[in-house]
């Protein structure tokens, strides 16, 4: 079940989740809540052809392959123009965190005015699980015919939370959790 406005301000202010920075009075909808985009951005390098990435192999860790593959870019006040075609990563300025007690998990979607625009905000993974805490990071595509201005703080997606049926066993503590822009 979605929760609604009323139930995710009842859950912060009982501290059962956080969003931190808090979001101010406009950034609610009747069932989400925007976030906005932290000024850190990670742009791939040029790759030639013939890479190829094999997930399968011992040893293969997604945050050291991404590290080495991708440089950190700051975005300016004036804004950055992300052009067509391309992806970069991103994070929320706002550190979120799904207490297991709140019985809440939640999904991060785009916002319909910037995916009119050809803006996608994840690729296929926007689930936030029970019990993460962290930042989320986006995984930014520009699908639209022109570039797209980012600027940092602009609300960038939404956070729309879901009752779970009950307490999960334990806390998400995947290779994501606590992840920060860096």
């Amino acid at each position: 079940m979605i929760l609604p406005d009323r139930e995710i301000r009842k859950l912060l202010s009982k501290k059962l989740i956080t969003i931190d920075p808090a979001p101010a009075p406009d950034a609610y909808a009747s069932t989400s809540v925007d976030l906005t985009l932290d000024p850190l951005l990670r742009v791939f390098r040029a790759v030639g052809e013939g890479v190829i990435i094999d997930p399968t192999m011992p040893g293969y860790k997604v945050r050291t392959l991404l590290d080495g593959m991708t440089d950190p870019v700051t975005i300016p006040p004036q804004g950055w123009d992300f052009a067509r075609g391309m992806l970069v990563l991103g994070w929320t300025k706002q550190r979120i965190e799904l207490s297991l007690k709140a019985k809440v998990a939640a999904r991060v979607e785009g916002k319909s005015g910037l995916a009119r625009l050809g803006l996608a905000v994840h690729v296929t993974a926007p689930t936030i699980h029970a019990g993460f805490a962290g930042t989320i990071q986006l995984e930014l595509i520009n699908h639209g015919p022109m570039q797209i201005k980012l600027r940092p703080g602009m609300a960038i997606c939404q956070l729309i939370l879901e009752s779970t049926k009950g307490m999960p066993a334990k806390a998400y503590k995947g290779q994501f959790s606590g992840q920060r822009a860096k």
